[in-house]
């Protein structure tokens, strides 16, 4: 274990430890804010560069946030926080020393020294020490060792009860919760509203019944251009190792091409087992919209090559927004649209059998992602109502309690409106174009809550979500489950919208009219 321990850190000068005795012990020193500490060898698990983290909200400040270490979600802690010194930027020597008590931990520590062995009767006690360590979180003093006067021997097992309480009644494996494929469901009143996916073309607003939409992703940076193939074919594009053909809107609808840029999105749509990649400008939101604002195109004009695709309007704001409904039976009709298909069947031939489809799609969860800060999060599908415009201003309530930000009018309906910034603990920003209302229905309640964008839909594999860290009761309930994308390099915090508001909360929503 030494040796392995050593070689892991071969890049940072070690001193070497001398051959071990049987009655002594081996610890771990390093440096953090100039004190000389020590860790029992036993739980190092290895000792690596600070990796890039995720930032989590409503943990302890120590946190530095989550990191992927070879598929396994690690907490980064750093230990300067903890003992209350100065922050220090990490610098080629700064390390993380990986202890596993029960769970695997990452401290962050200014320098690792070296592997010293200690005679057990020769550990002092700390009755009597006096320093800027409390001396609770130490199991002893050891004097003249490793070139060092002092080294203070830390109890990891207590300094993670204390600050991080709750890691001690973790419970290990995810906990995986059942997603529908598809939002909506059978909810009371449903049945006179439609549940639509918007998005632009060339500042023209389309949209498509969202249970026709599989998901909605990033444009890739790769596209594989199919020699001969249609003008309106951009090429394929890999999802989740097959491949799928990517339909240009802009092609299709003869309107200016544009390259391809980071606001353009997937919107993968289903006719029966076939998928096909439609490419847009941008996502615009999640509408639910009563049908006696939706007529249908007129006869006259639905027949007409260039607009049988679309097959309703919508009227919004007093018709002063219309919005093209697609009918996706009528774009698999195209003569392009079935020539990528056929292209992208036969590349995956015999790659995923029908029936391992279905498997797969059982294994999976829909989730809507969208951004706060620099952190990417995600809810289930099935919990958004809607995805609206920030209004230029929300109206302020005397009775609204202090946390919403104000209240807006959802076809007649008072919502009341969250910064969700404000409610994980993230600093405010001014509000921009980008930032979106996400509608949740919260024990039977409509809430909205803004965050900063509203990136895409994504199915992820059930494999791929493990429980959180569970760094405070909060934060557990809140953000339990991560889902950790090796491949892509991103880890998508999951959100359970029933736990942002509690139940005092929800009953001063209520008296909001």
């Amino acid at each position: 274990m030494t040796q392995e321990l050593l070689e892991s850190y071969k890049d940072t000068e070690v001193v070497a430890a001398p051959e071990a005795i049987s009655d002594t012990a081996q610890f771990i020193t390093f440096i953090v804010g100039g004190e000389v500490f020590a860790v029992d060898i036993a739980p190092v698990k290895e000792i690596v560069r600070v990796p890039e983290v995720v930032r989590v909200p409503l943990a302890p400040a120590s946190l530095l946030g989550l990191s992927n270490l070879r598929g396994t979600v690690l907490p980064i802690i750093s230990l300067r926080k903890i003992f209350g010194f100065d922050t220090k930027a990490h610098d080629d020597a700064t390390r993380a020393v990986v202890i596993d008590i029960g769970q695997p931990l990452g401290f962050v520590v200014d320098r690792v020294s070296s592997v010293i062995d200690v005679d057990p009767a020769n550990m002092e006690a700390v009755d009597k020490l006096k320093g800027t360590v409390d001396s609770e979180l130490l199991t002893g003093v050891v004097k003249d060792a490793g070139g060092h006067k002092m080294v203070m021997v830390l109890d990891f097992t207590r300094l993670i009860s204390k600050e991080f309480s709750d890691l001690s009644t973790m419970t290990k494996g995810a906990s995986m919760v059942t997603s529908e494929a598809v939002a909506g469901g059978d909810e009371e009143g449903t049945s006179d509203e439609l549940q639509l996916v918007s998005f632009s073309v060339v500042g023209q607003e389309y949209a498509i019944d969202i249970s026709r939409v599989q998901e909605i992703v990033q444009a890739p940076e790769t596209i594989v251009h199919v020699p001969n193939s249609p003008p309106h074919v951009l090429g394929l594009m890999t999802l989740r190792e097959r491949l799928l053909p990517l339909i240009s809107l802009r092609s299709l609808f003869d309107l200016p091409m544009q390259p391809l840029e980071e606001r353009n999105r997937i919107v993968v749509v289903a006719l029966g087992k076939t998928s096909v990649g439609l490419v847009t400008d941008s996502m615009s939101e999640v509408l639910r919209v009563p049908k006696e604002v939706v007529e249908e195109m007129p006869s006259m004009l639905a027949k007409g090559s260039d607009m049988a695709d679309i097959s309703q309007i919508c009227r919004l704001n007093q018709g002063k927004r219309l919005v093209s409904i697609l009918s996706v039976d009528n774009m698999f009709r195209h003569t392009a649209v079935k020539d990528a298909i056929k292209m992208g069947e036969d590349m995956n031939e015999g790659a995923v059998s029908n029936s391992e489809e279905g498997l797969i799609a059982d294994d999976e969860e829909q989730v809507v992602v969208f951004r706060l800060a620099e952190g990417e999060y995600g809810v289930a599908i099935e919990s958004v109502q809607e995805i609206v415009h920030v209004p230029e201003s929300l109206t302020r309530v005397p009775k609204a309690p202090a946390f919403v930000e104000g209240v807006i009018n959802l076809r007649g309906q008072v919502l009341p409106v969250i910064d969700l910034r404000k409610r994980l603990g993230i600093d405010a920003i001014e509000r921009n174009e980008r930032q979106r209302i996400m509608v949740f229905l919260i024990s039977g309640m409509q809430t909205g809550f803004i965050v900063d964008a509203v990136t895409e839909v994504l199915k992820i594999p059930k494999a791929s979500i493990e429980t959180s860290p569970r760094l405070s009761e909060e934060q557990s309930k809140l953000l339990g489950r991560v889902a950790n994308l090796q491949r892509q390099r991103r880890m998508i915090q999951l959100i359970d919208v029933q736990e942002l508001i509690n139940e005092a909360d929800r009953l001063m929503l209520a008296t909001i009219e």
